[in-house]
């Protein structure tokens, strides 16, 4: 039987230490996984180098067991001929068989911890090319102190000079706490981060990403699926988005990829209809009808040539009128999805709109996305989420997220994993909480009916300033508009809406840098996404 791809688990400190015991139930030691771990750091520093003969290499080396995989990666790259030095920053064990064995590898040893040299650390540090942050784990983030503080500034005054070593993380760089993502000022900004059996959340959360540098996931050895059903927290993967993608038989016709209906665009915000119409085609939507306000119609499908037109009544300040919402209920059974709200502009027209289209007027299908001045006029609907007829995927930004909650923006960013799950689950609908990682949320449970547990997350693997920009937000939604009425559930289409869209706009900056990215070029780009995704 063929094996589908999986996301890769995001895990928590504690969810990571019941991992490690559950595999000492299971037959493989603490001390397997830390020479499996240490192995695998050097082997990508390895990599990352190029060369490791003739490599001075620095290893900061902390109590615990991330101390430890730091010593056994110092044994391989000895091994493999690179001068090591390892910096001693705390106490070890008294009997310490991981230091031993790096003495008697040839691994240098200098016990700041004991002898406190800070100035022997400073010259071996201005003459490395690798230095390897093995200080703290995930026991221990912050704040720092003493001489590990000390320890790390003189890491981070490295990036200041002319000889600039690569900077490499064993699990997670010192300071950075594993489940928030808060992370002390002193913490180095590292060149990559090796999470070690799984990412840790607070590599992905906000302030402490900044530090983390290119994230690379290394098994170390626990035993196929354990304990990895409980673990709620996923991070996006090429290859499971790809195994989802709606397949493309060569026998198919337009009808095989469904019919999106969006709901879109005002007088002063014409572009945001084309753009999310653009991204459903682009995307590989079958058909595309875009509903306008009647004078919005000229332009739209001045740009549009492939899309179908369907003027609505509108008011007098050129927003759709709300008897738009009896036109577009009668013909609703032609499509099989729709988006709403791109451009729609915010007045009691729209919202009147928005309340009868999708909570008065609408029968259980189609599945409906709704974005931006849809989100807006919903969050002025008295108790719309009892009211919603069927499923349905909301897509905000943190400020629409702080509007339908409650929340001001700073607490729906203060934990964007938990503010998504939470409302998807008191509202029964997929929540796309969007930003720097993307969270995406499904509606499995609901504390209203007493169900326990948690509810999945996947997180985009994307943090871009290149999408922060007009328009984006609008091409995002026509891409899981699309894949929506393509057939996929609203979860899957969200999660891999969001990948594809994330994935578009990083082919454009690693060509061209994160400054002027348009959403337009975004659009364009998803075909080159889709491609390599499925190359095939």
């Amino acid at each position: 039987m063929t094996t589908l791809p999986a996301n890769l688990k995001v895990v928590t400190a504690a969810q990571m230490t019941a991992l490690e015991q559950e595999s000492e139930r299971q037959g493989v030691s603490t001390d397997t996984l830390m020479e499996n771990a240490g192995l695998a750091v050097a082997e990508y520093a390895r990599r990352r180098l190029g060369r490791v003969a003739g490599t001075r290499a620095v290893i900061l080396v902390g109590p615990g067991n991330n101390g430890a995989d730091g010593l056994v990666a110092a044994c391989h790259l000895r091994i493999w001929g690179a001068e090591v030095t390892a910096c001693l920053l705390t106490r070890r064990p008294d009997v310490d068989l991981k230091l031993v064995a790096a003495r008697e590898y040839g691994v240098a040893i200098l016990d700041l911890f004991q002898d406190g040299d800070m100035g022997r650390y400073e010259s071996i540090l201005s003459r490395c090319e690798l230095v390897i942050d093995a200080i703290l784990g995930t026991g221990r983030s912050r704040p720092l102190e003493g001489l590990v503080r000390e320890a790390l500034v003189c890491v981070s005054s490295l990036k200041e000079g002319n000889r600039v070593p690569l900077m490499l993380a064993l699990d997670l760089p010192t300071g950075l706490d594993a489940d928030t993502g808060a992370v002390d000022d002193a913490t180095p900004v590292m060149d990559a981060t090796i999470a070690l059996g799984f990412p840790k959340a607070g590599l992905l959360a906000f302030p402490g990403a900044e530090r983390v540098g290119e994230l690379e996931t290394l098994g170390i050895g626990l035993p196929d699926g354990v304990g990895q059903d409980e673990i709620t927290l996923e991070l996006l993967t090429p290859e499971w988005v790809g195994s989802r993608l709606p397949p493309r038989p060569l026998d198919s016709h337009k009808g095989t990829y469904g019919h999106l209906l969006v709901v879109a665009g005002s007088r002063n915000y014409v572009g945001a209809a084309c753009l999310a119409a653009r991204a459903a085609h682009r995307s590989g939507a079958g058909l595309v009808t875009l509903a306008t306000p009647r004078s919005v119609y000229p332009l739209a499908a001045s740009h549009l040539t492939e899309t179908i037109h369907l003027p609505l009544p509108e008011d007098g300040d050129g927003r759709v009128h709300p008897d738009a919402a009896n036109a577009i209920s009668e013909i609703m059974p032609r499509f099989d999805a729709m988006a709403v709200g791109s451009g729609l502009g915010q007045s009691e027209n729209v919202c009147r709109f928005v309340e009868s289209l999708l909570l008065t007027g609408r029968k259980p299908d189609p599945p409906v996305l709704v974005d931006a001045d849809g989100l807006n006029s919903l969050s002025q609907c008295q108790d719309w989420w009892q009211r919603s007829p069927g499923p349905m995927a909301l897509t905000p930004h943190p400020g629409e997220m702080a509007t339908l909650t409650g929340l001001t923006t700073a607490e729906v960013q203060r934990d964007r994993v938990n503010t998504a799950r939470e409302w998807a689950a008191r509202w029964q609908t997929v929540v796309v909480l969007k930003g720097a990682f993307t969270a995406v949320a499904e509606p499995a449970l609901s504390p209203a009916r007493g169900d326990k547990g948690e509810g999945r997350v996947r997180l985009a693997p994307f943090a871009n300033p290149g999408l922060a920009s007009g328009g984006t937000g609008d091409v995002l939604t026509g891409v899981i508009g699309s894949l929506l009425a393509q057939g996929m559930d609203p979860f899957d289409a969200a999660s891999c809406g969001v990948y594809l869209h994330g994935l578009a706009a990083e082919l454009i900056t690693r060509e061209r840098g994160f400054t002027g990215l348009l959403a337009s070029e975004v659009a364009e780009a998803l075909p080159r996404a889709v491609r390599q995704l499925s190359p095939e």
